[in-house]
């Protein structure tokens, strides 16, 4: 599978810098004792899992010695399965190493938030739905999560604050009104698509009459997700987000909604299993 990758690359770079800065520091005591001849490695998963993470796997050994150099048997997007063997790394036996905890962790990490996001695709593939993210990520590594994200089939919610409005209840009351901050919205970005937040039926027809391009219903239940459908017949694109599990969410897409938003996709993190092993 390939996965199209339109993020800065300096993301990934300043991901594995600081990552290799505070694993390493001022030097691997330990690696320092090893040998720097030429020796082979594999990464092997322990799981059935979605891959994600390559690119910073790369950059790991890349930053540590250009005398590395990594095959892959997989793309990230594809599924894996337990004791498959992921990769082969050749290079200094040191460098591998000091590189292993690293790179094991952006691999382990985004592939588990893939696998989770795959998840919860595979539970609505069926049904003309998307799954999205939010802003609800680890600190520092929001551009590798949402990476991870489409790995698994999901889709990307705006990326941060500057590519993206989302209208909630405090903007609503420093506007003035829905319809305040919808048209204020609409004139600063006629070019974004504008999202609000709303609680209740009385503000989803006040974010219909405002033209909300996209309208977030907030912890609405089942029989009320189906009422907004009703009610919106179609005029603007509705999202479902809050309280939203692998138990509920292929009832909450039957509802008809555009859109589910789930938070837990980057906030309650996992990692998969893996192991590298010098052969």
């Amino acid at each position: 599978m390939t996965i199209k990758f339109d993020f800065n690359q300096d993301a990934i770079v300043d991901n594995v810098t600081q990552a290799l800065k505070e694993d390493i520091g001022i030097g691997d005591l330990t690696a320092s004792l090893i040998p720097d001849a030429a020796t082979t490695a594999t990464i092997i998963s322990r799981d059935d899992a979605t891959l994600s993470g390559i690119l910073w796997v790369n950059e790991v050994f890349a930053q540590l010695s250009p005398l590395i150099t990594i095959t892959w048997f997989f793309n990230d997007g594809d599924r894996i399965s337990e004791n498959d063997k992921l990769c082969e790394l050749t290079g200094p036996a040191n460098q591998l190493l000091s590189g292993e905890r690293a790179a094991l962790n952006f691999l382990q990490t985004l592939s588990g938030t893939a696998t989770l996001v795959q998840q919860y695709t595979d539970s609505v593939s069926d049904l003309d739905v998307k799954i999205l993210d939010t802003r609800k990520t680890i600190p520092g590594l929001r551009i590798a999560q949402k990476y991870a994200v489409r790995c698994g089939g999901g889709h990307n919610h705006r990326i941060g604050l500057y590519d993206g409005i989302l209208i909630k209840e405090n903007h609503i009351l420093a506007a003035g009104s829905i319809d305040a901050a919808i048209c204020a919205a609409k004139k600063i970005a006629y070019d974004i698509a504008v999202e609000i937040e709303i609680e209740n039926f009385d503000e989803l027809e006040q974010a219909l009459s405002a033209q909300a391009d996209i309208i977030l219903l907030d912890n609405f239940d089942i029989a009320a997700l189906k009422k907004a459908v009703e009610i919106n017949q179609g005029r603007t694109q509705l999202e479902a987000s809050g309280g939203i599990t692998l138990n509920n969410v292929r009832a909450i897409a039957e509802t008809g909604v555009d859109r589910i938003s789930i938070g837990a996709l980057t906030k309650d993190v996992y990692s998969i299993d893996l192991s590298m092993r010098f052969i």
